[in-house]
């Protein structure tokens, strides 16, 4: 199964920050959605960045309570790794687990169309797990 069969069923709705927020209002907005992670977007298209919950208690265990009064670009990783609507899911899982990310933008052309969670792939996984154990379940039954 591929990324966009997948994007059909959950949707490709994004949230996004802009880079001249400060962390405060990137962590407001963190909690106010429930979410780990916020892509960092000049206008909602393009991938600037991506700040996570991890960045921040990390920059705020190295540099304090300060750091939340700057702006989210100075900590956002600049370097988002992400993938696009034909990658599919084994593929998203190694990238994942070799480069210890929890998100995956969505790109294609240079436009942000959906994103993806380590949440979304383990319950991809587990719905697909469970598919398959109904078909073996059923065809030993009717054998």
């Amino acid at each position: 199964m591929n990324v966009d069969a997948i994007l059909q069923n959950k949707g490709n709705a994004v949230e996004t920050a802009r880079p001249d927020w400060n962390v405060a209002q990137v962590c407001q907005r963190l909690n106010e959605l429930e979410v780990g992670a916020l892509l960092v977007s000049k206008g909602g298209q393009s991938v600037n960045g991506i700040v996570s919950e991890r960045d921040v208690i990390n920059h705020i265990a190295k540099e304090g309570a300060a750091v939340l009064d700057r702006p989210v670009s100075d900590i956002m990783i600049h370097d988002v790794v992400t993938c696009t609507r034909d990658d599919d899911i084994a593929h998203l899982m190694e990238t994942m687990t070799e480069r210890r990310i929890r998100h995956l933008p969505v790109v294609e052309n240079d436009v942000l169309i959906g994103i993806f969670s380590i949440g979304d792939v383990v319950k991809y996984r587990i719905q697909e797990t469970e598919y398959e154990a109904k078909a073996l379940r059923e065809y030993i039954t009717t054998a």
